[in-house]
């Protein structure tokens, strides 16, 4: 049962709002650096409701609203740092994706949609604003932060290479993402890893093309496409240690053309993601990759090259800033409905950069799955009734990270 009282009480008051604003943001999707509507929403919203700076255009269409608390200062005393600035973060970009459903609101872009609940992270961080810009219960600064482009992007990296945290010091960032997979209300996450690194690997394989009534005279890439797919899938099982987690998954193939069954192509393009927890496993996968490419081409009389880029870093929460985001969430649901130990998830998130320049926390907010709403499909939409609760952790972290006197730094 939630606490209907403080912060969800007053951003209740507000709920339906809030909604209008979410299914507003659903029908208008944009793309990654292509949010412009979306920020100026955004912006006009902070403004609105009196946050007392607004900094538009970081990270190109990235905003940052500024609120400052009301309680005095905390005074310096002791060995231990004080908390004087925290960083709320919100994900803006939607996905190219043509939706299907039938809501009044549905996507009005064709082919873009907001597939994975942006819509609704940035619907509750305005609420969290608001309530925060209106009450300034807290000691220090609160910076909110609505970053584009965390599909595939890297829009928390362009925020930060534009002087994010140089501009907007923060002493903790907190974020958190809608997750269908548990139930509506209850809030999960972990002390250590929640999301995996993020890789994309990309293989030309070069023959010699030929007929494929004489395949004698040819170097047949195909074939070596073919063996080298399956002998990717032993570097997992067989060379990274069965206690690591790992993924590597060879996800698309192209090579000839489909109208003309007796041509054997030059060359044949594989492209997949590798996915793992730590920087040890990721160049171990990294080099047998390599080994095994060459090696496999080489077999066959062909060559090949191996692209191996690092896309997005492991997202890995500060045990103790998650132990605080973990009480805070009692706080608001009972500890019953917090899962502290939630398995971290094989997907990425670009949040991981900020983590690696701030110490932080990254949760999962339940959103249910009726009908069988997931995330990245046509049919996706976010469950409005948990905007009030997403809005209230938010807020609820900077009052408690921000309280006087003063806490310290976990």
């Amino acid at each position: 049962m939630w606490n209907l009282t403080g912060p969800i009480q007053h951003i209740s008051n507000y709920h339906a709002e809030l909604t209008r604003i979410r299914r507003d943001l659903h029908a208008h999707p944009e793309l990654g650096f292509e949010e412009h509507r979306t920020a100026r929403l955004v912006a006009e919203q902070l403004r609105r409701h009196g946050v007392d700076e607004v900094h538009t255009g970081i990270g190109r269409t990235g905003v940052v609203g500024v609120i400052r608390g009301a309680r005095p200062a905390p005074a310096e005393e002791g060995a231990d740092p004080v908390v004087r600035a925290v960083a709320l973060r919100a994900d803006m970009d939607a996905l190219p994706i043509v939706e299907e459903s039938e809501f009044p609101w549905r996507s009005a872009q064709g082919g873009v949609m907001h597939a994975c609940g942006h819509d609704g992270h940035t619907t509750m961080l305005l609420g969290a604003a608001r309530y925060l810009a209106a009450t300034r219960n807290f000691a220090g600064t609160v910076h909110c932060v609505f970053q584009p482009g965390e599909e595939g992007l890297g829009g928390a990296r362009a925020m930060i290479d534009d002087g994010l945290f140089a501009r907007f010091p923060a002493d903790w960032v907190f974020a958190m993402h809608n997750w269908p997979q548990l139930p509506a209300g209850t809030i999960g996450l972990a002390p250590g890893a929640m999301m995996a690194a993020a890789d994309r690997v990309t293989i030309h394989v070069n023959g010699s093309g030929g007929h494929g009534a004489h395949p004698d005279l040819a170097v047949d890439p195909v074939l070596v496409a073919a063996h080298i797919i399956t002998a990717v899938q032993s570097i997992v099982s067989r060379n990274v240690d069965p206690l690591d987690e790992a993924v590597v998954s060879i996800c698309a193939l192209h090579g000839g053309d489909l109208g003309a069954m007796s041509v054997i192509p030059r060359q044949v393009t594989l492209v997949g993601t590798v996915r793992s927890f730590r920087a040890e496993v990721q160049a171990l996968i990294e080099r047998r990759l390599n080994t095994i490419v060459h090696s496999v081409a080489q077999a066959f009389g062909a060559s090949a090259e191996l692209h191996y880029e690092r896309v997005y870093p492991a997202t890995i929460n500060q045990p103790q800033a998650a132990h605080y985001a973990a009480e805070v969430a009692a706080e608001l649901v009972g500890d019953g409905a917090v899962v502290r130990d939630l398995p971290p998830s094989m997907g990425a998130e670009d949040f991981a950069f900020m983590l690696q320049t701030v110490p932080g926390a990254y949760m999962r907010l339940g959103h249910g799955s009726a009908g069988g709403c997931y995330l990245h499909t046509s049919r996706y939409d976010f469950n409005d009734a948990v905007l009030p609760l997403g809005a209230a952790l938010y807020a609820r972290l900077a009052e408690r990270v921000l309280a006087q006197p003063a806490a310290p730094m976990l």
